[in-house]
């Protein structure tokens, strides 16, 4: 299958299904030179884990997690508790980036596939089961395979080394958190890291994060789940990335978030509020201020043409429901036919069994930054080729 790789300069590729023996990443294109620490790819894997709510404490120096957990279980996460600790097999030495490829593995130690047996034949409506058996002929079924969100580490922990190349590029901050969840909306504020991550929907306001909390508690009981939106703002980003005409960071962008298998949808700045506004109203008024240009609004979310102009970088995402839910659904179950191959397909029902999330967005919101970083790494690295100083003598150049 190809389709596993992103990045025109930073690629990045990923390996693995979700009850084999690890997964993994390939990173090519990292320049050499850059700071990579394991200790800063573990802090950011740690924020994904599932299991007991955390705060995102810094590794220990040998790459091994740790965590300041409370006692209340999450009610939005998996029981599933993987380690994820990360090991980099190549690339990096003494600290720094070879420039040549980087390889990370994580290896998968709580699979309980057993669980899944019941899916070895019968497709969970809402997950990529039946298609990835229709594309391939062929599927893992324990745990989703490789259309499992499992997938979805190795992509933190190259997004991890993303945010390290971003720093030779200046301050850039990259946040998101839970905006609405289970039909629960955060007020708009300026998000505050400390409050999104000791709440366990990782949302920016406390009393918004209280109510998301009680409510997917009482899907959880029910054994159903739930989606929401996440915003992710991106600041300092200096004008001018963005490779137009097919390549505009708002359209790499959209792919980065869109290649996470449980979102559904993106929208910029205003986004399609900004369609019911007029032109007048839309637009976004420019003024100077100590030489340098300022927006008076940010509805083109901090992109325009497909470049970045110096705003800053506001999206959110359409988490989708989790589809593993502990409640009898209509489905279809497959028999091999004659020729061991081509399925015949049957009306069944299906009531799994397992460990599953019932809010995925706690757990998106490092993911989403990590596709972010990884973009924009490229952009930052595709920027640089944008135009070089003139020739001395030539035309436009200075004279000797």
């Amino acid at each position: 299958m190809s389709g596993n790789i992103f990045g025109t300069i930073f690629r990045v590729g990923t390996f693995g299904e979700s009850h084999g023996k690890a997964i993994g990443v390939l990173i090519d294109g990292c320049p050499a030179g850059i700071p990579i620490h394991i200790d800063d790819i573990q802090a950011e894997l740690n924020r994904r884990r599932p299991g007991a709510r955390h705060k995102a404490d810094s590794a220990d120096r040998d790459g091994s997690a740790s965590h300041k957990d409370e006692k209340r279980p999450n009610p939005a996460v998996t029981a599933r508790n993987e380690e994820d600790k990360v090991r980099i097999l190549s690339g990096v030495f003494n600290g720094l980036s070879l420039g040549t490829p980087i390889a990370m593995e994580i290896e998968n130690t709580d699979a309980h596939s057993a669980d899944y047996e019941k899916t070895a034949d019968r497709f969970r409506p809402g997950h990529a089961d039946l298609t990835w058996l229709q594309k391939y002929g062929i599927r893992d079924y324990r745990g989703g395979g490789r259309a499992s969100g499992r997938e979805t580490a190795a992509r933190v922990a190259a997004g991890a080394v993303a945010r390290a190349v971003l720093k030779t590029a200046g301050n850039i901050d990259i946040t998101a958190y839970t905006k609405e969840a289970a039909g629960i909306s955060c007020p708009a504020c300026m998000p505050d890291k400390r409050i999104i991550e000791q709440t366990a929907l990782k949302t920016a306001d406390l009393d918004a994060a209280q109510r998301m909390e009680e409510r997917i508690a009482e899907l959880r009981a029910r054994g159903d789940s739930c989606g929401g939106i996440v915003e992710c703002i991106i600041s300092g980003v200096p004008a001018g990335w963005g490779e137009p005409v097919f390549d505009k960071l708002d359209a790499e962008l959209a792919k980065a978030v869109l290649s996470i298998g449980a979102v559904k949808g993106i929208e910029f700045g205003a986004g399609f509020a900004g369609c019911a506004l007029t032109g007048s109203q839309w637009n976004d008024a420019m003024r100077t201020q100590n030489g340098e240009i300022r927006f008076k609004t940010n509805n083109a979310g901090g992109i325009l043409g497909g470049i970045s102009n110096g705003n800053t970088i506001v999206f959110r995402a359409a988490v989708k429901p989790v589809p593993s839910i502990f409640i009898k659904q209509q489905t279809v179950q497959c028999a091999r036919g004659a020729d061991g191959r081509a399925p015949n397909f049957e009306d069944a029902e299906l009531l799994i069994e397992g460990r599953h999330d019932v809010c995925l967005c706690p757990r998106i919101i490092p993911v989403i930054e990590a596709m972010a970083a990884i973009c924009l790494a490229d952009m930052y690295l595709r920027n640089k080729s944008a135009r070089v100083p003139p020739i001395v003598g030539t035309a436009g150049g200075a004279q000797p």
